[in-house]
């Protein structure tokens, strides 16, 4: 692969970070401590408690990534107040336009950008997982337990893990805990994830390298030029769709503890919007699959916070993948 993955690789093993971005402009989001007095927030003024909303809604050895895949189970009856399902509690700790961060450049192709999204988004969510992997200080625990999540819920549904073929419920810190591991082990991998330079590939992006189309018989695969096997846009959705059940989790198991409490809920929502804004833009999770998550999506996609040209999809802006698979599909 080319060395435009090699320079972005590194963010993997970064520690988190909150600086701004490109286009983008600081909220006032505060930073608290979490120790053992009330959680304060809004300059210092005790926590208000939301108005309710009600929504119903061996394996790291594992050869392929479909036995790494987790099944669903809507047995969860847990119908607990949905706070971040409203509108005054969805601002974001940012401002600005999510698809500038996510629009692949003309001169970098498809596949590196994939990946170098994959990265970043890792990166991010890493980064709220740490907040509810943190240690109580009363209880030594940290936050996201075998006792307070003993399922991967979100909601109604609950994840469920393959162990040896069958569905296995597995508590939400052991579950969190492979994702983060697979996910950097698929990252890792030189076979799926090369990091050495690959012959071909100024020629792809002269020809429009970045316009390839996962349903489009007619051009090779992504990521072919740089190196990527066949299978690697097929990895990358599975990737995204288990961040993505990470942060349904955070959200319906711990939006209010901790992240309102401790004032980081717009960070968390930050977050969100950008994931989503990825894989809608490169359609890397299914519709289906966001349904937990659903009605806060509706919110910023009416705020156009999640843009339409990132519903509309990377190759909604690409004209001659379009005529090419029109094409194909005439012949």
């Amino acid at each position: 692969m080319a060395t435009f993955f090699q320079s972005v690789v590194r963010l993997l093993t970064s520690p988190p970070c909150h600086t701004s971005r490109q286009g983008f402009g600081r909220g006032s989001n505060k930073n608290n401590n979490n120790n053992n007095n009330s959680p304060r927030v809004n300059n210092g003024a005790p926590t208000q408690s939301p108005t309710a909303y009600s929504h119903s809604s061996g394996l790291m050895n594992s050869p392929s990534i479909s036995s790494t895949l987790s099944v669903d189970s809507a047995t969860n009856d847990n119908d607990s107040v949905k706070y971040f399902f409203q509108e005054k509690y969805a601002p974001l700790n940012v401002k600005g336009n999510f698809l500038t961060l996510c629009a692949c450049p003309k001169n970098v192709e498809l596949g590196e950008w994939l990946a170098h999204q994959i990265v970043e988004q890792n990166r991010l969510l890493h980064g709220m997982l740490q907040v509810i992997q943190e240690i109580n200080g009363l209880t030594g625990l940290p936050i996201c337990n075998e006792h307070t999540c003993p399922t991967m819920s979100a909601g109604r549904l609950t994840y469920t893990w393959l162990v040896d073929g069958r569905a296995a419920r597995i508590s939400a810190p052991k579950f969190i805990n492979r994702v983060e591991k697979w996910i950097v082990s698929k990252i890792h991998d030189p076979v799926m994830f090369p990091t050495e330079s690959t012959s071909g590939m100024s020629q792809l992006i002269t020809n429009g390298g970045n316009s390839t189309s996962p349903n489009d018989p007619a051009q090779d695969w992504i990521g072919k030029a740089s190196g990527f096997p066949q299978t690697f846009y097929k990895d990358c959705q599975g990737i995204m769709k288990q961040m993505f059940r990470c942060y349904a989790h955070l959200y319906h198991g711990h939006w209010e503890n901790p992240f309102f409490h401790i004032n980081k809920h717009e960070v968390l929502n930050m977050c969100f919007v950008h994931f989503v804004t990825v894989a809608k833009y490169y359609k890397l999770v299914a519709d289906k699959e966001m349904e937990p998550m659903q009605p806060l999506i509706d919110i910023y996609v009416k705020q156009e916070k999640i843009p339409p040209e990132a519903l509309a999809g990377h190759w909604a802006q690409q004209p001659s993948t379009s005529t090419t698979a029109s094409t194909a599909s005439s012949n």
